[in-house]
């Protein structure tokens, strides 16, 4: 039995739970474990969507187990997803990190960056997390700015993704290159350049939102002029 079980909720009349698999615990022998990134393409959207939701569960009730202000054990909020502290009454909900992402173009052109956390060879595009005080805007701009030197405008939504790598929403963009040159921040990535559809190094799987902004660049006019309208449902 997995250990400290997580009420999901309902799929169909289907109760469903999530819980830790301790070092100990056996699987049946066609059984394996596999990262729920690694799920994609294998499983049904609606079974991956699930497995993600069950990750972050359980990641916010290991992490939730004890009150943050006084150390009291917590107990679950009927009807509601959130922890309280008997003690000092203080309500704890599941931790939602948004960050951006942003497509910049640059005529036929598509900035890309990569850092050195990504697999061998592949850019993406650049993203950050919205810091306290900050509208989406003005953390896109500033990461633009902090991490390659440039300014950038017509800022124009996308869409979104739940991403629970641990906790995170991506919300996307796309935007114009404005001016600057680029010169990257070494802490913050190791490369940045111009790239053009015929040159495209390697880039993320379609699982993430980064490369469904780049497909959709990849779908329109070579100066991307009958695309200046992202319409995040055609995701």
């Amino acid at each position: 039995m997995p250990e400290g079980r997580v009420y999901l909720g309902l799929r169909g009349a289907v109760p469903c739970y999530a819980g830790n698999v301790g070092n100990q615990m056996t699987v049946p022998c066609d059984w394996q474990f596999t990262r729920v990134r690694d799920l994609y393409l294998r499983i049904p959207d609606e079974e991956l969507a699930l497995a993600a939701f069950a990750v972050r569960m359980v990641a916010y009730d290991r992490n939730t187990r004890f009150c943050g202000r006084c150390g009291t054990k917590t107990l679950p909020v009927p009807a509601e997803r959130a922890k309280q502290c008997p003690s000092c009454g203080l309500v704890t909900y599941p931790r939602l990190s948004p960050a951006i992402i942003v497509l910049i173009r640059r005529g036929d052109r598509i900035l890309l960056a990569r850092s050195s956390r990504f697999p061998s060879g592949m850019f993406g595009l650049i993203a950050g997390f919205v810091e306290p005080g900050e509208n989406l805007e003005h953390a896109l701009r500033r990461e633009v700015m902090e991490e390659t030197g440039i300014t950038v405008e017509n800022i124009r939504y996308f869409g979104s993704e739940p991403w629970p790598f641990p906790d995170s929403l991506m919300i996307g963009f796309v935007a114009d290159y404005a001016g600057g040159d680029l010169t990257v921040d070494p802490r913050e990535i190791e490369s940045a350049s111009w790239f053009d559809r015929g040159h495209l190094p390697r880039i993320p799987e379609k699982l993430s939102i980064s490369r469904a902004l780049i497909d959709w660049w990849l779908e329109g006019s070579a100066d991307g002029s009958s695309r200046d309208a992202p319409d995040p449902d055609r995701r």
